[in-house]
């Protein structure tokens, strides 16, 4: 939340060839939001159906996909379900310090786009994105354009 995983990812579509993007937060827009045990299912499971989809169609040679994903488990739970068969996987984790994760998520509290209490729920999962088994990206004070050339580098 607030690191760039959106805008990097539509970046990384247009700079990769034949690219398609899907951003799991659109498997789960609903009102009123609600987290429960059937609605993380739901969601896991549309998220795979749709990956697997782009996976199996020939029109697509890369895959972008983002969401919050905050546990090595929900990683584990969704690559589980996919046919890898013919691809590579990659897992790059996006990351910000503290002062920019502040910074970013305040201009967005100030546009009306979040609500103020995303910056503590945010900054208390910073640890958790820093132990995942991934490529750690930091995009603390970098451009959208650097951290799309440093994941292509790095994957």
């Amino acid at each position: 939340m607030g690191v760039g995983k959106t805008t990097v990812s539509r970046q990384l579509m247009q700079d990769l060839p034949n690219s398609v993007f899907l951003d799991g937060d659109w498997c789960w827009d609903s009102s009123p939001f609600r987290v429960t045990e059937e609605t993380k299912a739901m969601v896991t499971d549309n998220i795979c159906h749709m990956l697997n989809n782009f996976l199996h169609c020939s029109a697509y040679e890369n895959i972008v996909f983002c969401w919050v994903m905050h546990r090595q488990s929900i990683i584990d739970a969704i690559v589980e379900r996919l046919d890898t068969s013919s691809c590579r996987v990659k897992v790059v984790c996006l990351i910000a310090d503290e002062k920019s994760l502040r910074e970013r998520l305040s201009a967005d509290i100030k546009k009306g786009v979040r609500t103020a209490d995303i910056i503590d729920r945010s900054i208390a999962k910073i640890p958790l994105y820093r132990s995942l088994n991934a490529i750690q990206i930091d995009t603390s004070n970098k451009t959208v354009r650097m951290i799309t050339e440093e994941i292509k580098r790095s994957t």
